[in-house]
């Protein structure tokens, strides 16, 4: 686990930089370095190419034992009933839209910047309901889940796999304490999702489910990412 942590901060800090200086040597010439890479679509295209080493290096752990399947050591277990867990994705979305209208949540957010052209939002939302959450429950609950729960028990495993979660997204959210705790309650439904069904694809389809339906909201509350300045209202 530390491994697949250690790799993780060491791809994004070779990926970022590298992207960066390639997106400024052909795409903004007369732009400062440090301000490309802070562009939303250098940072997305820095972790996807960082996300395909952690890919990689996740099949290297599980491959050496020659004999082991991938897909069986993290519990991939395709569920019979798939799309009741995108049903349920959809229904998670819905009802934590509903209990964060009630927590105090900032007018700006540091992920809003990720959001100020449809470039960037059509990007971030296929980035979304794809890689993001594939490598993320790969992680959490293909992973880091298993070894909690045999070393300190479910109920353990559960709620210090949805924490960790919630506070690898919390520097997205400004640390602000009403969205982290939503993000902490969706990993929470995904883990127990997983420790239910012992089903890392069935939380996967939950949590592209969920990703999917905020951003076919905000396309639909922005007029197709037209009007993005509509997020601040």
């Amino acid at each position: 686990m530390l491994q697949i942590v250690l790799l993780t901060l060491a791809s994004v800090f070779v990926f970022l930089p590298l992207v960066a200086f390639i997106a400024q040597r052909f795409l903004y010439p007369k732009v400062a370095f440090f301000e490309v890479v802070t562009y939303p679509l250098v940072t997305v295209a820095g972790q996807g190419f960082a996300y395909l080493v952690i890919l990689a290096f996740m099949f290297s752990i599980v491959k050496r034992e020659p004999d082991q399947d991938f897909w069986q050591a993290i519990r991939w277990n395709w569920p019979k009933h798939w799309s009741n867990f995108l049903l349920a994705g959809m229904a998670l979305s819905f009802a934590l839209q509903g209990i964060a209208h009630v927590l105090p949540m900032p007018k700006e957010l540091p992920m809003d910047r990720f959001f100020r052209t449809p470039g960037e939002a059509w990007a971030l939302s296929l980035f979304g309901v794809t890689f993001a959450p594939l490598l993320e429950e790969l992680f959490f609950r293909g992973f880091f889940y298993p070894v909690l729960a045999r070393r300190f028990g479910i109920g353990i495993a559960v709620v210090v796999t949805a924490a960790s979660f919630g506070l690898i997204h919390a520097p997205q959210l400004g640390r602000a304490w009403g969205p982290v705790l939503v993000i902490f309650m969706v990993g929470l439904a995904l883990t127990i999702a997983r420790a239910l069904t012992k089903s890392v694809a069935a939380s996967l389809l939950m949590h592209v489910a969920y990703n999917a339906t905020l951003s076919v909201l905000l396309f639909i509350g922005t007029d197709g990412f037209r009007h993005l300045e509509r997020l601040n209202q």
